[in-house]
């Protein structure tokens, strides 16, 4: 009787083991990398217009989505976009939740360490935006004692203060635009896209961008360190292609009026 009653508990020990084993196997992700299955399982937020957003027929658009589609159909590959919150974007790609993330991630450095990048798809670098009529603001340099519109923790903002502006608090650039355009402030810092994409659905508004010294950046296709270097040579190959036959520059008169996939 105690044989059968230990092997009946060795048996109830064994099956809870295995359980407890498949639901550990459930958690993980089954998600592969791009050169496992020639599929991108894309990152993005789709709340961010225009590069990542749902149109009025709530079909996912924007300017990192056509380039991604255009990438994988240079190289032959399937796409697949999983939508997720800029916070947990790269916790996402960590855990394998997608492959890749498209959604205008700048390179830099830090990123670099625990990142690897494709070739930049989008260049873009600060301008100062004044109404078109000011003849005093010129340069950046001009705006010391000035009123701007920033966010206060941006680079933007930092770069504001830096040039000894007076700062009016804002949430984002489509705000700090509404205060310059009823004259409540001077101007805005910000990158050359986002006025780009302004005055693309704004034509007429009264504003111009001014040139100057603020940092310039790169967006690139972002994968984890475990993915094929081969991979990434290939998607490369397809950027530098679709860059030489112009349908990149294409994609990006699209949604800005100007060619921002080359420096």
């Amino acid at each position: 009787m105690k044989k059968i009653f230990y092997g009946l508990v060795a048996g109830v020990i064994a099956m809870t083991l295995t359980a407890c084993g498949n639901e550990s196997s459930d958690k993980k992700s089954d998600t592969k990398t791009v050169s496992e299955d020639k599929t991108f399982v894309v990152g993005t937020e789709g709340t961010y217009a225009p590069f990542s957003f749902h149109d009025k027929n709530d079909k996912l658009t924007g300017y990192d989505i056509d380039v991604t589609k255009a990438v994988a159909k240079e190289m032959g590959y399937k796409v697949k976009f999983k939508e997720t919150q800029w916070d947990s974007m790269f916790a996402g790609l960590d855990s394998g939740r997608f492959n890749v993330i498209a959604n205008q991630v700048g390179i830099n450095k830090e990123r670099k360490e625990k990142y690897k990048f494709s070739e930049p798809y989008t260049y873009s670098h600060g301008v100062l935006v004044v109404n078109e009529n000011n003849k005093k603001i010129k340069s950046f340099d001009d705006v010391k004692g000035k009123k701007l519109a920033q966010t206060f923790t941006s680079n933007y903002g930092k770069l504001a203060k830096s040039k000894g502006a007076e700062i009016t608090k804002v949430d984002g650039f489509n705000q700090a635009m509404d205060l310059l355009q009823s004259n409540r402030v001077e101007g805005t810092f910000n990158d050359n896209i986002s006025y780009l994409d302004y005055k693309k659905q704004k034509p007429n508004a009264k504003v111009k961008a001014i040139e100057g010294d603020a940092e310039k950046s790169q967006s690139a296709f972002t994968f984890s360190k475990k993915e094929d270097d081969k991979t990434i040579k290939e998607v490369n190959k397809a950027v530098k292609k679709l860059k030489d036959n112009g349908e990149l520059a294409k994609i990006s008169k699209k949604w800005f009026g100007e060619d921002v996939s080359k420096p």
